[in-house]
């Protein structure tokens, strides 16, 4: 068996509801973290780009239902299908990069995320994106659950407030 490590980078939910102005459920201190998102993308476009596949990008994408349970505890936000359900601008996915639509906090609560990273004998999960505490507290603590080694991007992460990024990257 391989010592090389295999990396499964989750871009969890930079979504026009949750980034920028416009944003139906914004994350304020979102806008930051794109830009070190995009030297990100950058360097692992290149690294595939060259040949090596042992660094993925994988797209999360909160996409719920019209009237979806969510609504009952949050305001309408990322309904699928609609502008504020795609991914930003800056951050949008090229090519064959997987896509994982979701409804739940977790990236792998009834996705196919878990099948996908077998499939592509990935043993790490890196976590970027939003919330810290939320989204991607529960995917990396998932990923941790499903017996995948875990790494936080402390500076690709971000929620509402300091004090909800800190407790996320706590936990």
């Amino acid at each position: 068996m391989s010592n090389q490590h295999r990396y499964g980078i989750t871009v969890i939910d930079m979504l026009n509801d949750f980034i920028g102005e416009k944003a139906a459920l914004r994350c304020p201190g979102a806008d930051a973290i794109v830009p070190n998102l995009q030297k990100l993308f950058k360097w692992v476009r290149a690294r595939n780009a060259e040949g090596k596949d042992d660094v993925q990008l994988i797209h999360v994408q909160e996409a719920h239902r019209k009237n979806d349970a969510d609504f009952r505890v949050r305001p309408r936000h990322a309904e699928k299908g609609t502008w504020g359900s795609d991914f930003i601008e800056a951050l949008y996915p090229e090519g064959e990069e997987y896509r994982i639509p979701k409804r739940r906090h977790s990236s792998f609560w009834h996705t196919d995320l878990d099948l996908y990273l077998r499939e592509e004998s990935i043993d790490t999960v890196v976590v970027t994106g939003v919330w810290t505490n939320v989204c991607v507290r529960s995917t990396a603590a998932d990923a941790l659950a499903l017996a995948y080694r875990v790494i936080t991007l402390t500076d690709g992460v971000e929620s509402v407030s300091p004090e909800q990024h800190a407790s996320g990257l706590v936990d």
